[in-house]
């Protein structure tokens, strides 16, 4: 069990949800992207543009070496805490879609190895405008809504709050990542097949690009 028991029965709760109401694990579309996680037969190298509606059932995997952010905090001089090597590192997962008091979001997690070195670049990006905000800096782990609200978490405290991109957060949802969790409960739907949008000039585009990149990746491009 990580540090996050949480995180752990959120994933045990998930795939029950899925098999009681669709009888199935969830579904993803990996648009090309190998992982451990998924369940059946999937060749990455033989991916056509043609099969990007092609969903694949999968299951979050325990790495067999976890994942750090030693490294960002060593050339950032920051202390995360361990709720990011936690929430990050622990686990190959496809995004959860989830339910709670605030409305339907989705928790980021990470495909496999390559979108866990690429979400430690759009970290640093997003850590770099924060600072150049004169901002408190705090990392990210997910969305509310239609996406223009983030969920991130304070690096001083490990409290969860509702941010904006570009702006300081907003609102706090709980004292800490476990507590957070602990509230959502699993949302069961189809996998959503996302279509690449142009993106609009921002006054901040350095954060909104770097996670709308992000979550294009780990969501299917």
């Amino acid at each position: 069990m990580s540090s996050l028991p949480a995180l752990d029965n959120l994933f045990k709760i998930y795939q029950l949800a899925y098999f009681e109401k669709l009888g199935e694990l969830p579904r993803y579309y990996p648009r090309g992207e190998g992982s451990t996680c998924i369940e059946g037969e999937y060749e990455p190298s033989n991916y056509h543009e043609s099969d990007e509606e092609v969903s694949v059932c999968w299951k979050p995997v325990t790495r067999p070496e976890p994942g750090s952010f030693s490294n960002i905090e060593t050339a950032l001089e920051l202390e995360f805490g361990p709720d990011i090597d936690a929430f990050f590192g622990e686990y190959f997962s496809a995004p959860l879609l989830f339910n709670c008091e605030w409305g339907q979001g989705e928790l980021l997690q990470v495909w496999n190895q390559t979108d866990f070195e690429y979400l430690q670049q759009n970290i640093i990006g997003h850590l770099m405008m924060k600072k150049k905000l004169k901002q408190a800096p705090t990392w990210f782990i997910g969305v509310l809504g239609d996406g223009d609200n983030m969920l991130t978490v304070d690096i001083s405290d490990g409290s969860v709050w509702i941010e904006i991109p570009g702006e300081a957060p907003s609102e706090k949802l709980a004292d800490s990542l476990n507590e957070f969790i602990s509230q959502l409960t699993p949302r069961v739907a189809p996998p959503e097949l996302h279509i690449e949008e142009s993106m609009p000039e921002l006054d901040h585009p350095g954060i909104w690009n770097r996670i709308k990149l992000m979550w294009r990746n780990l969501r299917g491009k």
